[in-house]
């Protein structure tokens, strides 16, 4: 099953919600955003629905004139009592039969303590003026409900990436002047006198 992408057609569907009421989805001619969880008060589901209900986050997107919806196959008792619980203030809607699910591509395999299963896939679709304007698949979600703001604002959901560090280059040392080594000097031989040797024998007198 896929995911929708973006630029893909934006289905109009309508769903009950944990006020009991039936709400019909449909981004043609405004900004929604649409994003799929496993299940009611479980970890990972409770952090999400609890950073689209916070206060800053809220006032974010009334500014920017979009409205969230929130979408597992738990029952609409069981959204109540999850908002109660938690202080929930996105709207949470119940698609038991996960016909809404399959029209986004938001169920089918996935990976779970290493197992290949079947279930939700924890996914986000922002919708605007009755196309896919952004899809999250395979939702992580720590910073998730941020990157999803920065999208309806207008901006990037992908935080720019830090400039690598310039590589140190080596400067090169300066090359070392060869001083020549002086020589010694040769030693030259004195030159030879020539010594008459004394003669040790005596000259006889002449005779008279």
């Amino acid at each position: 099953m896929s995911v929708l992408n973006e630029g893909d057609k934006a289905p109009t569907f309508s769903l009950q919600g944990d006020d009991g009421e039936a709400h019909e989805v449909s981004s043609v001619g405004k900004t929604v955003v649409v994003y799929f969880y496993p299940k009611d008060d479980t970890p990972g589901c409770t952090i999400e629905a609890k950073d689209f209900s916070a206060d800053d986050a809220r006032a974010r997107l009334a500014r920017a004139g979009v409205a969230v919806f929130g979408i597992s196959k738990d029952s609409v008792a069981s959204h109540a009592k999850f908002c109660k619980k938690h202080g929930l203030r996105v709207r949470l809607l119940s698609d038991p039969d996960l016909a809404v699910h399959t029209l986004f591509g938001a169920y089918g395999e996935k990976t779970m303590y290493g197992r290949k299963v079947l279930g939700t896939i924890r996914s986000t679709f922002v919708l605007r003026d009755g196309k896919v304007l952004r899809a999250f698949p395979s939702v992580k979600v720590q910073g998730h409900v941020e990157a999803v703001l920065a999208v309806v604002e207008g901006g990037s959901a992908t935080p720019a990436k830090k400039a690598a560090p310039a590589k140190k280059t080596a400067t090169p040392k300066p090359a070392k002047a060869k001083t020549a080594t002086p020589k010694p000097a040769k030693k030259t031989s004195a030159p030879k006198t020539a010594t008459k040797k004394a003669s040790t024998t005596p000259r006889r007198a002449p005779k008279p």
